[in-house]
């Protein structure tokens, strides 16, 4: 389960699925790459509150499954909300969670063309990766003396002091499969009928991986300044 954590009145979200990229053309007839998303319709099976839960978000729940397939702590949360069992759960942190009731349908008109918003999904993973790839690294030279160690990392500590490698040293190892979030995304139109939104760039994850979108936070942070200065 993802929470995403946002504060906000203002602040809106739904779960979808990465079907892929393509591109389109504007008035203006110029090419524009978008990433198309299905987004919903998702179903609100849990309202978070300050007085209960410590903090206010709403609960949704997107994509068919096997029921069987549900751990019974899950089966049970769905069955108290009275809803078929999905295969992704998330949380959508906002001021405005009593407006949402268990039940509720959220689909893809809940945002319009031109819209900016954060998308979040987990990247690709890459597998066991050199510090060149992994962190940028620049390598060793090609001259004369160097030995068949051009990808190196080189030193990664002294031996009698401090005598260890210090956590958080960067390495070669395990990239991608991280949670990532981009911020300050323009959505370009919205198909209400086939629960499609098509977000201008691109978006982290794999085709057909869980992706949130949600209002940006940045635009809601800038909004709550202007209204503190008035």
């Amino acid at each position: 389960m993802t929470t995403t954590q946002s504060k906000g009145s203002t602040i809106k979200g739904i779960l979808g699925v990465k079907l892929g990229m393509t591109q389109v053309f504007d008035k203006n007839n110029k090419v524009i790459p978008v990433t198309v998303v299905e987004a919903g319709p998702c179903v609100v099976t849990q309202v978070r509150t300050l007085e209960k839960d410590g903090y206010e978000a709403v609960q949704l729940a997107f994509g068919a499954i096997d029921p069987k397939k549900v751990t019974k702590p899950l089966s049970g949360q769905f069955a108290k909300a009275g809803v078929t069992p999905r295969r992704y759960i998330g949380e959508i942190r906002t001021a405005s969670a009593a407006n949402y009731t268990v039940g509720q349908e959220v689909k893809a008109d809940t945002f319009a063309a031109g819209e900016v918003v954060d998308a979040q999904g987990v990247s690709l993973g890459k597998g066991t990766a050199g510090v060149m790839k992994r962190h940028n690294f620049r390598g060793f030279g090609d001259g004369h003396g160097v030995e068949r160690k051009h990808r190196t990392s080189g030193s990664i500590g002294n031996r009698t002091t401090p005598g260890r490698v210090f956590r958080g040293k960067r390495m070669s190892g395990r990239m991608g499969l991280d949670t990532v979030t981009l911020q300050n995304l323009t959505i370009h139109s919205v198909d209400a009928e086939k629960n499609l939104i098509l977000v201008k760039g691109s978006i982290p994850g794999r085709n057909g991986s869980k992706v949130v979108i949600r209002t940006a936070s940045k635009s809601v942070a800038s909004e709550v300044m202007k209204k503190a200065g008035a």
